[in-house]
C-alpha cells in the first residue's frame, strides 16, 4: 500500500515526478468522490418535480438541504478532529454517505428525500474536513501547494462531472439507477482512502473550554467575520444561480432535453483553472482587489443569464462559475491567514458559514423564483455579490501586533 501524502517528496530526482503525479491523482479523487454528490441532484431537478410533484423552490430546498448538513458537520469537525482518526474517518464518511444516497432512489416522499440530503451532507463535509486536516498533517511546505492544488480541481471536477453525469444518466435510464451509480461512486471512495491513505493519526486534543474560547476569539475578530459573511453570500449566490437556470434552460423559449442539460455543464471547466490561479493571483495583486475583480466578473455573467439566447446564458454560466469559484478559493485562503491560532476551528468556522449560505440562499431565492421568476431570483443573487464585494472590503491581512499578541496568548 502507498502512504500517499506522507511519502516524502525529497526522494531521488527519478521518483520525483511519479510519486508527485500519483499522489496529485489520488488526493484529487478523494475531492472528487467525497463532493460528487454534493452538485450532482440539482441536474436532476426537472426530473425530481415530475417524480415528487411539487414546486421548484420546493424540490430545490430538498435538494440543497444538503448544505444544512454540511453547515453543522463542518463546525462540528472541525472541533472535534483532534480526536478522530483521520483515514477511519474519512472512510466511515464515505461508506455512510453511500448507503444514504442508495437510499435516495427509494425515499417515498419529499420530506424523507430532504432529511437523506442532510445525512449526505453530514458525510461530505466530514470528509472534506478531515482530508484538508490530513493533508496539512502530511504534507511539508514543499508538498502542500500541489496537494492542496490537485485537491481543489477535485472539487472543481466533481462539480462539473457530478452534474454532467447524473443529468446524462437520468435522462437514458431514470432517477434510480442513477442514485446507485453515485453510491457505487461514493463506496469507490472510501475504498480508495482505506488502501491509499497511512493511518492519520489523532493530535492531542485541546481542552474543549480552550476550543470554545477559540470559536469566540474568531467571531470577535473583524476579518474573520467578514471572510465568514462573504463565504455565506458566494454560496448564497451560486446556489441560487444554478439551482434555478436548470428551471429557466428547461423551459422555452430554450427548451432543452436532460440529455442536453448534462453537456450545458461543461461551462464549469474554465472553473478548474480559475480556482487553481486564485492563490497566487492573489498573492500577486492582494485578496480584496483579486475578490472584487472576481465578484464583478460573476455580475457581468449574472446579466447574461437573463438572455434567452442559449449562447449568452452559457457564457454568462462560465462567468458566474468561474467568478464564484475564485472568490472562494481566495477567501478560503485568507482565512487560513487571518486566523493566528486554532486554524482548524476558523476554517470549521468559515465552511459552516459558506455552506448555511447555501441553504438560506436556496430557500430565499426559491420563494422569489416561484413568486416573482427568473428576474427576481437574479436581483436576489446580485444583491448577494453585492453584500460580498462590501465584506471584501474589511479583509485586510493581520498586522506583526496580531501575530504577536496571539502568540503571546
Amino acid at each position: 500500500m502507498t502512504d500517499v501524502p506522507a511519502a516524502p517528496l525529497a526522494q531521488a530526482d527519478r521518483a520525483f515526478v511519479p510519486a508527485a503525479a500519483r499522489r496529485a491523482i489520488v488526493i484529487g479523487l478523494i475531492a472528487f468522490f467525497s463532493l460528487v454528490d454534493l452538485f450532482a441532484a440539482q441536474a436532476m431537478l426537472p426530473a425530481l418535480i415530475r417524480h415528487y410533484q411539487v414546486s421548484p423552490a420546493a424540490m430545490g430546498l430538498a435538494v440543497n438541504a444538503c448544505t444544512l448538513g454540511m453547515a453543522i458537520s463542518s463546525l462540528a469537525t472541525g472541533l472535534l478532529s483532534p480526536l478522530i482518526d483521520r483515514r477511519i474517518g474519512i472512510v466511515c464518511s464515505l461508506a455512510l454517505l453511500s448507503v444514504f444516497t442508495a437510499l435516495l432512489a427509494s425515499a417515498p416522499s419529499l420530506a424523507v428525500f430532504a432529511s437523506l440530503r442532510i445525512l449526505q451532507g453530514l458525510c461530505m463535509a466530514s470528509a472534506f474536513a478531515l482530508t484538508l486536516a490530513y493533508l496539512g498533517e502530511h504534507c511539508s511546505m514543499t508538498e502542500a501547494g500541489g496537494a492542496f492544488a490537485a485537491y481543489i480541481a477535485g472539487n472543481v471536477a466533481s462539480n462539473l462531472l457530478g452534474r454532467l453525469v447524473s443529468a446524462s444518466l437520468t435522462g437514458a435510464l431514470g432517477l434510480e439507477p442513477t442514485f446507485y451509480v453515485f453510491a457505487a461512486l461514493n463506496l469507490g471512495g472510501a475504498l480508495l482512502v482505506g488502501v491509499t491513505l497511512g493511518r492519520g493519526g489523532m493530535m492531542a486534543g485541546a481542552a474543549s473550554s480552550l476550543r470554545s474560547a477559540a470559536i469566540l476569539d474568531h467571531l470577535g475578530n473583524g476579518r474573520l467575520r467578514a471572510a465568514f459573511g462573504l463565504g455565506f453570500c458566494v454560496l448564497f449566490a451560486f446556489i441560487g444561480a444554478f439551482t434555478f437556470v436548470n428551471f429557466v434552460l428547461v423551459r422555452p423559449p430554450l427548451s432543452l432535453g436532460m440529455m442536453h442539460l448534462g453537456l450545458v455543464y461543461l461551462v464549469f471547466l474554465p472553473s478548474i483553472l480559475t480556482t487553481l490561479l486564485a492563490g497566487r493571483i492573489a498573492a500577486r495583486v492582494g485578496t480584496r482587489p483579486a475578490i472584487w475583480g472576481s465578484l464583478a466578473i460573476a455580475g457581468l455573467g449574472l446579466s447574461l443569464m437573463l438572455s434567452s439566447q442559449l449562447a449568452l446564458v452559457l457564457a454568462g454560466m462560465v462567468l458566474v462559475g468561474a467568478g464564484t469559484f475564485f472568490a472562494q478559493a481566495a477567501t478560503t485562503g485568507f482565512v487560513g491567514n487571518a486566523a493566528t491560532h486554532d486554524q482548524g476551528v476558523a476554517s470549521g468556522l468559515y465552511l459552516a458559514s459558506y455552506f448555511a449560505g447555501g441553504i438560506v440562499g436556496t430557500a430565499v431565492l426559491g420563494q422569489l423564483f416561484d413568486r416573482l421568476g427568473w428576474g427576481a431570483c437574479v436581483a436576489g443573487i446580485a444583491a448577494a455579490l453585492v453584500i460580498a464585494a462590501l465584506l471584501a472590503g474589511r479583509l485586510t491581512p493581520p498586522t506583526a501586533q496580531d501575530r504577536l499578541g496571539a502568540a503571546s496568548g
